[in-house]
Order: structure tokens, then sequence, then C-alpha cells
């Protein structure tokens, strides 16, 4: 059957409805008052790096003339209209909850943000202090005439333009340091009473400008284009081609311009005429601009009853003793459930490897690691003890390419042999082989995830990790390193499936399997768990299986081009996103197979980049035990009541709210179930 457009929902507009669900959390009574502030301000950053990459795509587009039509029928012209109207009501929907909201919330709290002028004496005193002592030497003013032109500001930078008045108007431009904390905390028995740094600057402006009257001030600030394009045609030094593509992501075209509420329309036209944008590039903001200096407040504030009470990772019994990560491991297979319980047994393996003399080799690819990664310091480790340590380092990895960078060259240094994938290919795909010399010969050991190798946001996200000694796995693994390192690309897999080249075809032929078990009289069902699903042809497949009548339930936290209800197609599928104190990252597809369930686990997002365009794996889970444990995630995540939404068919979400007394929060259910030991065992 041909599909048409309105069948498909536009990703963008999509991807907007799941930022709304995150900005939801600001306003949820059940959160503390510090994570509505940290959801807040997540939603600012997302919206930053929307418009960096999606709406700088969207607009490169337009000005190069191009009209083809979206997977919803939409032209870039009429997708950035759709999307414009959204964004606008978004923004406006953030300031009110952190005016009206947050703000009053915060005051009875006993944390403040105050305007120059509320400040007591005192205060006005230390923050005169801090502008004389700290911010004074830092500042440049920039003047605007004949002969210094408008300046090159940065990317996300905060500004303040200041018209000044002497025979004629003109402009000159002050950046707030980013280099200091924007909240200066005033003194006082109250620890947290602030001022916004530019408060301060505002009210010590003339001092910049002695001579002249200043007339008007405005805070504003730019998004730039921030997208990192590399030609790797020819490009025989990948490295120091992304090192200057990093440099120059901080001067690309504008693509936003955020100015104060109060700003006058000639100095606003003046700022979108000078930057080359629209009316409709330029937003108003009734409030502080950018909010993700509230982050910086849920660090910094140590009122423990305004954040989550703490949930430390918990230790899975397997690795509670004194035994080696070997031994554990020979004995079976192991799953863990993150943040609920600990990646140490990760790093424990790594670093137990870096010192084990039977150890030959060390195997790993790289995606996203944190800034002090023990990860990396056992792969040095273990090039320093005489191992042979292959890494493969993405250098794509956005918003991560600079980290990255200097990781690679230190494992140079360290004497791990460093490679940065394959050409025209982003290798996405979490995967850690070991090589062993035992009595019996030979050993192998592979630790395969949803999730990188990163041990701070271990604690933050949703991810499944797979210990495994299976011979075919093991196997399968080695090609697959092959493959990244040299020309090898093997023909058959015993286990997984590997994109670009079969992971799709693999994900049809389940599907495909239900739908024949469906006409065959037996019960058809799917469950999938992504953070996207935006792929055109992947959908198509899922509407086939749904019409034969396969039960679809899919669990997506973010963008999802899939409708629901529509008569005929997809009145069979059911489309949930969990949004909550935890990022949900895990990928598992689940088939029912007439009662023989198939179950597997993946680095990959059902989108056309994830299947088409990366080096990405999905693994089979087959020990019964272990499938049980999956079921069980994936059970709760189908029947939490409290942070589970439901896709209506106009691609808006509803509260899944609990009908029955009991409320049901699978990632606070999850965590109790790691405390008891029951979700690994």
């Amino acid at each position: 059957m041909k599909y048409k457009s309105e069948d498909f929902i536009n990703r963008e507009l999509s991807w907007l409805e799941f930022n709304d669900r995150v900005l939801s959390e600001a306003e949820y009574q059940g959160n503390p008052l510090l994570e509505k502030c940290k959801f807040i301000s997540i939603t600012s950053s997302n919206l930053d790096e929307f418009f960096m990459i999606r709406i700088a795509a969207l607009k490169a587009q337009i000005d190069s003339k191009f009209t083809q039509k979206d997977i919803a029928g939409l032209t870039p012209i009429q997708q950035m209209e759709k999307i414009e109207d959204r964004i606008e009501t978004l923004i406006k929907k953030q300031y009110s909850i952190y005016r009206n909201g947050l703000i009053p919330e915060l005051k009875k709290n006993g944390i403040v943000f105050l305007k120059y002028k509320e400040l007591t004496e005192d205060e006005k005193k230390a923050a005169a202090e801090y502008f004389e002592e700290t911010l004074f030497p830092i500042l440049t003013p920039t003047a605007i005439d004949s002969s210094r032109p408008f300046p090159f500001l940065q990317n996300k930078s905060l500004n303040i333009i200041v018209e000044l008045k002497k025979e004629k108007d003109r402009f000159s431009f002050v950046q707030i340091p980013s280099i200091v904390n924007r909240m200066f905390r005033l003194p006082g028995k109250n620890k947290y009473r602030f001022i916004l740094i530019e408060e301060i600057i505002k009210e010590f402006m003339g001092t910049l400008f002695e001579g002249y009257s200043i007339r008007k001030m405005s805070e504003f600030r730019i998004t730039r284009d921030s997208d990192v394009i590399i030609n790797e045609d020819g490009a025989e030094d990948l490295l120091s081609k992304i090192e200057k593509s990093i440099k120059n992501r901080k001067w690309g075209s504008p693509v936003r311009l955020e100015v104060c509420e109060d700003i006058e329309k000639d100095t606003r036209e003046y700022l979108k005429d000078i930057l080359k944008l629209k009316k409709s590039d330029v937003y108003r903001i009734d409030g502080p601009i950018d909010l993700t200096f509230l982050m910086k407040l849920w660090i910094e504030t140590d009122k423990d009853k305004l954040k989550f009470p703490p949930e430390p990772p918990v230790l899975i019994k397997e690795f509670q003793g004194d035994e080696s990560v070997f031994d554990i491991m020979k004995e079976k297979e192991i799953i863990y459930h993150l943040p609920y319980e600990s990646f140490e047994p990760v790093i424990d393996l790594v670093e137990e490897a870096a010192r084990d003399p039977k150890v030959l080799a060390i195997k790993q690819t790289l995606y996203r690691v944190s800034g002090q990664s023990p990860i990396v310091k056992a792969l040095k480790d273990a090039a320093s003890n005489g191992k042979q340590v292959t890494v493969l380092v993405e250098l794509k990895a956005r918003f991560d390419e600079e980290q990255n960078i200097n990781w690679a060259k230190e494992l140079e240094k360290a004497g791990c042999h460093v490679i940065y994938g394959l050409k025209g290919l982003k290798t996405h795909a979490k995967l850690l082989l070991i090589v062993r010399q035992e009595t019996e010969g030979i050993q192998r050991y592979v630790h395969l995830s949803t999730g990188n190798y990163n041990d701070n946001t271990a604690k933050l996200y949703s991810d499944i990790g797979f210990f495994s000694t299976n011979e075919d796995l093991c196997t399968d693994i080695s090609y697959l390193f092959n493959t990244l390192t040299g020309f090898s690309m093997s023909r058959y897999w015993n286990k997984v499936a590997v994109a670009p080249n079969d992971l799709r075809t693999k994900i049809y032929e389940l599907i495909d399997n239900e739908i024949e078990n469906q006409k065959a009289g037996k019960k058809g069902r799917i469950i999938m768990k992504a953070n996207s699903l935006t792929d055109k042809e992947m959908i198509e497949k899922l509407y086939d299986a749904s019409r034969i009548g396969v039960e679809v339930k899919l669990v997506i936290r973010g963008a999802c081009s899939l409708k629901v209800g529509i008569k005929d197609i997809s009145e069979n599928i059911e489309v949930f996103s969990i949004v909550g104190r935890y990022l949900e990252h895990s990928r598992i597809y689940y088939f029912e197979n007439d009662g023989e369930s198939k179950i597997y686990l993946s680095s990959a997002d059902l989108m056309s980049r994830n299947l088409d365009r990366r080096i990405e794996i999905m693994f089979p889970v087959e020990d019964e035990n272990l499938k049980d444990q999956i079921v069980k995630i994936l059970e709760l995540n189908l029947t939490d009541n409290v942070k589970r939404r439901i896709l209506e068919p106009d691609g808006t979400y509803r509260n899944s709210n609990a009908r029955s007394s009991k409320k049901i929060n699978a990632q606070s259910e999850f965590y109790k179930l790691a405390k008891k030991g029951s979700i690994s065992s």
C-alpha cells in the first residue's frame, strides 16, 4: 500500500513537542523546585541546539531554493512557518513558567533574583566592588563607526547594545563575560540572594563610556549555524579538518536573534538588518535571555529538600564480591540497567584488563566519554603495560568533537592505536572486546551497550549494558572491529545485525515474521523502545503490520513521525513517551514470534541516519532469565501512569493519568527494584 504525506508527522514539529514535554516537567507539581529549574534550563539548551543544527539546515535549504517536500509533505518554507509559530508558543510558555511559577516559588524558599535598584546599600557596595575589581578589567566596549565595523559576536554570547548620544546617535557593544558566573551572590545572612551580572554591568556602564551619555541599553543574543560539515573526499588528515571546523563553528551564519522585551524598534531593526535576519528570526524575550544559567543554580544550591532525593546506583550482585570480572563473565551472560544499577563493572573490566598479564589486546569504540574518563585512563595504562590497544574515537560526535580530539591525541601518546572511523560514516556502535590468553587457549570477552562509555551520563541516562563470552557473538565483534580498522566486511553475522549493511533488513524480517504469524491466526506483537522514530520506510513497515492486525506498542522519547489513529492504517499502534528524572536512552526491540520471543538491544534509533549512515549494532538477548528482565523493563514503561505521555492523532501528547489509586512511575520503580536486586536477578 502506498501511504500519503498526511499519514506522517514532520520531524521538527514532533521534536518541538518533545521539548514541550521536557518543559512541562518545569511545572509538574511532583518535581522539587530546583529540579524544575533544571528542566527549564534543559529546554533552553535543547532549543539552542535545535536552532544551531535543524533550523540552520532548513535555512540553507530555503536559501538554495530547495523545494523537495519532507515526509509530511511540507516544503522547507512551509516547515519553517509552522516551526516558527510553534517555537513562539513554546517560548511564551517557558517564560510564563519562569516568571509566574519558578520565581515566586524560589522567593518563598529564600532564593531571590534582584534588580540593582532592589539591593540594600551593603549589597550595592558589594556589587560596585565586584564591578570595579572583576568585571571592569574583563569588559571590552566595542564602538561602531566608519572605521570600526559591526563586530563579529560569538555564538550564544549575551551582549548589551548601548545607544550613545553625543552630537548624533551611535551604537556600541559590550559582551557579557561567560568566563565568570552569571549569578553574583550578594553578601549577607541569606546566601541565596543573587543579581545577574548584566544588571551590574548596566548600572555601571557609564564608566566604560566616559564623556558620552547613554540613551538606552538592551540585551541581545545571537545563535549561529554550528553544524560541522566535513568533506571527507581526499581528506588525508580528518583530525586537522575537524579541528579547523570546530574553530569556525562559533562564527557560523546567524540563525536567531533574541532581544529583551523593552528594546526599541529602531535598535531591533538595526540588529536584524546588520545580521541579515528576517523579522521571524527575531524573538522578544520577556525575562532574562538564555535561561541555561538555572542549571548553575541547581548545581550550586545545597538545599537538598528542593532536589530529588539521591539515588546512588546499585552494584549488581554478580559484581559485589572480590572475584575477577573475567571469572564472573565466564559463568553466564549478564545485563545491568543504568542509571539504577552501577556502571562500575564496566570500568572494573577495562581496569582489570589493563593490569592482567594474560590480556593480549583490548579493542573499544568511544563516541562520548566524560572529561575525566576512567575508561580512557585504563586504556592508556593498558598500552603502557604492553597490551595491544585499539581505540576507535569518533571525531564527528556532534559537540563532543573537541574533547574527542584531545582524547585521541592522549591515547596515541600513550601508545594506543587510534582510528577515527570509516569514511562518510559515524561509528555509533558501543563495543568493547578483550582478548585473553588462558590455559585452554584464547578467550574473548565482549561488552555491548545501548549507551556510551561515559561514567557521568551513566548516572543520568537510562541504558542497558551486556556482558558476554558467547563464542559466536565474540566472533562477530572481532569481525566488526576488523571492518572498522581495515577493509574486511563479514558477509555473514552469527548473532548481530550491523548498520548500514543489514540492520534495517533484519528489523524488516522480524516485522514480516510478525505479519505472517498474524495472517496465520497467531498473535503478532511488536514493542519498540527508542529515542526517535523518523525513518519513512520503517514507519511504513509498522503501518503494514498494523493493517494486518499486529499489535504495535512504541515507547519513543523524542521525535516520532508516525501518526496514530489513522483508519485502516495505524489503529493497532500506540505511541508513548516517557520524560522524567532520567533521560530515556535505551533501545529495545521486542518481537512476539509466536510465544518464542526475540529480543534485541541496539545502539541504533529508528532514523535514516542510524540505519543508513552510521555503524550501529543490534544484538540479541537469548538467555531466558535475561529476556524476562528486559520484558520487565518494557512492561513498566508501558504501564507507567505518572510520566508516560500518549501520542494523539493530531501529533500532540496527553498525560496517561492514573485511573486507579496506584501510581506507577517506571523510573522510580526501577530504582526500587535495583535496591531489591530484582532487575538483574
